[in-house]
């Protein structure tokens, strides 16, 4: 499924993985926009561990992009407000997220996905972040373990 207006999870907000599509779905959904696949997980999953991580609630920074604040300046808030992470812990956080799925507790979901989507022969989709790319139809990027 495409989805118009919605960053690769791979891409980076001030340094983190995951951030900028978590923004970029609470602003699709403020606008009605969000396709219905992605709504049930709104807040959950990615975006919870990704609030967890920073140390600030999901409805917060939800609330917070709804009041129209940029990519950055949401990032300062949840800084200001939560986890003053370093770059050892974003390095940290990115290579987890980026794995995930790959060899972890979360291989049976990704399979499980995968054979719902209709791409269990993909061997060369190997986390839950090749997945979202594959199945909103965006080259894979072939070695999500790298830089």
């Amino acid at each position: 499924m495409k989805v118009p207006g919605i960053r690769s999870p791979h891409d980076k907000v001030g340094g983190l993985v995951y951030f900028g599509r978590m923004l970029d779905k609470i602003r699709l959904h403020a606008r009605g926009e969000l396709h219905p696949e992605l709504q049930a997980n709104l807040g959950e999953a990615f975006d919870k561990m990704c609030a967890h991580f920073l140390r600030v609630p999901y409805a917060e920074i939800a609330a917070h992009v709804k009041d129209g604040a940029s990519d950055e300046d949401t990032l300062a808030w949840c800084r200001a407000r939560g986890h003053q992470f370093t770059e050892d812990d974003a390095f940290a956080w990115n290579e987890f997220l980026r794995k995930r799925g790959w060899n972890d507790n979360a291989s049976e979901r990704l399979k499980q996905r995968k054979a719902e989507s209709g791409l269990s022969s993909c061997d060369d989709i190997r986390t839950l972040f090749d997945y979202i790319d594959a199945d909103e139809e965006r080259p894979l990027r072939t070695q999500p373990w790298q830089p």
